[in-house]
């Protein structure tokens, strides 16, 4: 008797933590409709890097939406007049919200994520928000995923029918980097395919931004070494 499985949206970045997700949705056997956005950021090199992981990780489609968060700018990853912050440790990072963040990103990612399940007869999003190994962003918090899913039932025509229950599934929120990277090596994830970095030079990850460094150490405490930071060095 063949089984159908149940369909799941994976917002993927083409960086660690959603390359991760994306592996344990397919472990659990969903099948998996990947989501990407060209959202007016400063570099392409994480979208290439999501074509890669979609491909390799066989998804049964991969879209790529087009948005423009720079019209609004705010941010460093999409105002090209405004620095993308580089440190020579991770201890240098500071615990206030940094000048990456990106106004409401994961709020309109959610939204297009929730229109494409509701159109795929899919009560399941999947997203690599974290809550320990982050950059302070506040749509990365239990609670605001939370108060995301109670309002996306209410929003809905599959909602509002009965047809559709949303989940936002979020297996990395309490997991350290090092703990996200250990369960992708697990599930056969290869890094290499990934690209996390917020400012890189020439294509290749600069190893001193937010991201970077806590990427590295999240290697670095598992005793290895950032596959993105050789290729850098190479």
């Amino acid at each position: 008797m063949t089984t159908t499985k149940r369909k799941a949206v994976v917002l993927l970045s083409g960086g660690l933590d959603s390359t991760t997700v994306l592996a344990i949705a397919r472990e659990q056997g969903y099948e998996t409709y990947a989501l990407s956005f060209r959202y007016g950021q400063r570099h392409t090199e994480e979208l290439e890097a999501a074509k890669r992981v979609a491909a390799e990780l066989g998804v049964a489609e991969h879209v790529i939406a087009d948005i423009n968060l720079a019209v609004f700018g705010g941010s460093a990853l999409t105002d090209d007049a405004l620095d993308v912050p580089h440190h020579e440790s991770v201890d240098d990072l500071g615990s206030e919200i940094p000048i990456t963040y990106v106004p409401a990103r994961n709020t309109v990612f959610l939204s297009f994520a929730l229109a494409w399940a509701e159109t795929l007869s899919s009560s399941d999003v999947f997203i690599g928000v974290n809550a320990l190994d982050y950059s302070g962003y506040p749509d990365c918090r239990p609670e605001y995923i939370e108060a995301y899913e109670r309002m996306a039932n209410l929003a809905t025509k599959a909602g509002v029918e009965g047809t559709q229950k949303l989940k936002i599934h979020t297996p990395l929120i309490e997991l350290t980097k090092a703990q996200t990277i250990e369960r992708g090596l697990e599930l056969g994830v290869d890094y290499s395919w990934t690209h996390s970095c917020y400012d890189p030079i020439d294509g290749r990850a600069c190893g001193t931004c937010d991201s970077c460094l806590l990427r590295g150490r999240g290697f670095a405490e598992l005793g290895l070494v950032d596959p993105s930071l050789v290729s850098a060095k190479s």
